[in-house]
């Protein structure tokens, strides 16, 4: 990923995630696990767009089948399929979202709207907006953030 970067002014999610200020060369960063840094990757418009984004290539590239696209997602991201526990949290997690999404089409329409990138105008949009909080949770789990 390449963003720009002003020493006088770091990108704030990047000061959380313990980046060096770039005054010196840091052969290894301090590695810290923060609220904060779970409230970015939940919330921040970067990891929100990445995450629609994810869902609809989970759609797309998928197949039809609920659980296909969720090991294509574990696939991905991990190098693996979903664990039949990780298949049902997720499963409980989506029929919750595209409820809450199906009741209120304007929150779902204001989450898809978030960052630069335009959204796949074919798919449904509480739908899509399901896929996108299962995409975030698969994108925040420790295996994928954490190294090692």
């Amino acid at each position: 990923m390449y963003t720009y970067w002003k020493r006088s002014a770091p990108p704030p999610s990047m000061t959380i995630f313990d980046a060096p200020s770039r005054e010196k060369c840091v052969v290894q960063r301090a590695r810290t696990i923060t609220p904060l840094q779970a409230l970015v990757t939940l919330n921040d418009e970067q990891f929100v767009e990445a995450s629609r984004n994810l869902a609809e290539r989970m759609f797309k590239e998928g197949g039809a089948k609920f659980e296909n696209r969720i090991h294509a997602a574990f696939r991905l991201n991990l190098a693996r399929v979903a664990t039949p526990q990780e298949l049902a949290i997720c499963r409980e997690v989506y029929e919750a979202q595209l409820a809450s999404f199906q009741a209120d089409t304007e929150s779902a329409k204001k989450y898809l709207a978030i960052g630069e990138s335009v959204r796949d105008e074919g798919m449904e949009i509480a739908e899509l907006a399901a896929w996108t909080v299962i995409a975030n949770m698969i994108l925040n789990l420790d295996e994928v953030l954490t190294r090692g």
